[in-house]
């Protein structure tokens, strides 16, 4: 049985960058697709970056591009999501998640090709 746990988030300034940890157990990395999602308080669960378990395909939301970045290390089992320039729409739970042994998935996912939830961490950036 697959296992994710986050970490990392946190209340910081705009501007102001974290890290979030993803680390799995139960299985390697590198044979299933990750991905973070989160979801603001009254809103919809919303994709936020995708990792295939290969590295050749990535997906970042619009609203993420070029300050987000998704990333693994493979000695750790750990996906990683590096958020550099926050926001105060960024403030929401992030969610990693695992898709089954080698699923075939889209270069970006849905949130129904993924089987595996984490707990979420809490990422605030006040206004």
């Amino acid at each position: 049985q697959l296992q994710l746990v986050e970490s990392g988030g946190g209340l910081v300034q705009p501007g102001s960058s974290l890290r979030l940890s993803c680390a799995a157990s139960g299985i390697s990395l590198n044979d299933v697709t990750t991905g973070w999602f989160r979801q603001a308080p009254g809103k919809e669960r919303e994709f936020v970056s995708s990792l295939s378990g290969t590295g050749n395909s990535i997906c970042y939301a619009d609203s993420v591009k070029g300050r987000f970045t998704i990333s693994t290390d493979s000695a750790k089992n750990t996906v990683y999501l590096q958020m550099n320039s926050l926001k105060p729409e960024d403030t929401s739970v992030y969610f990693c998640a695992s898709t089954v042994w080698r699923a075939r998935v889209p270069q970006c996912p849905r949130s129904n090709d993924f089987y595996y939830w984490g707990q979420g961490t809490e990422v605030t950036v006040p206004s």
